[in-house]
């Protein structure tokens, strides 16, 4: 039986990236079986000290040198790399590349087929080009944090998972991905400029969306109006754990109702979805005390019966013993490290990279003598 080759099989990426959103996409392209070289300064991605079991996570199965880019020698053994990768991915502040004479206009004119993407906070224009930032930052400018938090409160950044670089990473595979495929018909590379605040705009959209249709409507629309949702959130159980529930839709609220058996809302007029909203806290108040009578087991049996959306709030410690993740090989153990696998079965693609490179492990086999032109 012959194994099919990884969908990436024969891309070469140089990564000059640091901590989390380009390693994150480049890890990506990885698993997806491009050959990814971390570029790292002398001393190594920042990560590797102050978070190292996020550099873990996001450098595995890369291949890793040490560079001074402000040495003309170094500099220079990056030139002749990049005259035969497909794809440099760099996350320096606007200007920095420039002036170290490796941007895209320095390197596209020795490799024209070269996709070059920048990613970076705010972008490479406008007048927040030059801010230092970090994921908050980003999500309130975006306005993420704005319409995050209690329905009624100020606004917070109350996600646990860092969604505004997440979010420019993916971004940043999806036009490299692109642009290589126009490279595939026009036989020219392009520039990428990933802003992390404009990615995260882009998937405020949505909620965008429902307010500028209130606007056009003469409507005022609010962070509550925004959130609330009737029949939905986050409930503890009687054995401390905690379930959540998403009966959003009329058929499931009324399905939620059998399987409670929740009273006093069998009004048909709660059948429209903007009179349930009106009543959410009534119907949670009421919903409260019921899930906490009983385990959580109970009402993950009694909602798959009734059809009622739910899930687990698992820990991080429960993702590799959810029954679920585990059917789908989400969560695998190598060398006593828990690695989250790539999320989309794919022909050539097996279990997660697993070595995780040391600083400057791989500086022979890439810029030694043997090394191929």
């Amino acid at each position: 039986m012959t194994t099919a080759a990884a969908p990436l099989a024969g891309l070469r990426v140089l990564d000059l990236t640091e901590l989390l959103p380009g390693p994150f996409a480049t890890q990506q392209l990885v698993e997806m079986g491009a050959e990814v070289i971390k570029v790292e300064r002398p001393g190594g991605d920042a990560a590797r000290v102050l978070f190292p079991g996020l550099f873990a996570a996001v450098n595995r199965g890369k291949k890793s040198i040490t560079l001074n880019l402000k040495d003309a020698a170094d500099r220079a053994s990056l030139v002749r790399l990049a005259q035969k990768a497909d794809v440099v991915i760099e996350g320096y502040r606007p200007g920095v590349a420039a002036r170290l004479g490796i941007d895209h206009a320095t390197l596209s004119r020795l490799n024209p087929g070269l996709v070059y993407c920048s990613l970076s906070g705010y972008g490479q224009t406008g007048p927040a080009r030059d801010w230092p930032g970090h994921d908050l930052n980003y999500a309130a400018m975006a306005g993420a944090a704005g319409i995050s938090g209690a329905p009624d409160g100020p606004p917070e950044y109350t996600t646990g998972v860092p969604i505004g670089d997440l979010s420019a990473a993916m971004y940043a595979i999806v036009t490299i991905l692109a642009a290589l495929r126009a490279r595939d018909a026009t036989g020219q590379g392009q520039y990428l400029d990933v802003a992390i605040t404009d990615a995260l705009t882009s998937w405020v959209g949505p909620r965008l969306g429902m307010w500028d249709a209130a606007r056009r409507d003469g409507r005022t629309i609010t962070k509550a109006d925004i959130l609330r949702r009737a029949a939905y959130g986050i409930f503890e159980t009687a054995d401390g754990r905690y379930i959540t529930i998403g009966a959003i839709e009329t058929h499931f609220f009324r399905s939620l109702i059998r399987a409670t058996g929740m009273t006093g809302f069998d009004d048909p007029a709660l059948d429209d979805f903007a009179a349930r909203t009106a009543h959410t806290d009534a119907i949670r108040d009421a919903l409260a005390p019921l899930i906490a009578a009983r385990p959580y087991d109970h009402w993950a049996r009694v909602f798959e019966a009734e059809d009622v959306p739910f899930a687990p709030v698992n820990a991080l410690e429960d993702l590799a013993r959810d029954a679920h993740l585990k059917a789908r090989a989400m969560v695998h153990e190598i060398g006593g490290a828990q690695v989250i696998a790539f999320p989309v079965p794919m022909a050539g693609i097996g279990a997660p990279a697993s070595d995780v490179p040391a600083p400057g492990a791989h500086q022979a086999e890439i810029l030694g003598p043997d090394a191929e032109a």
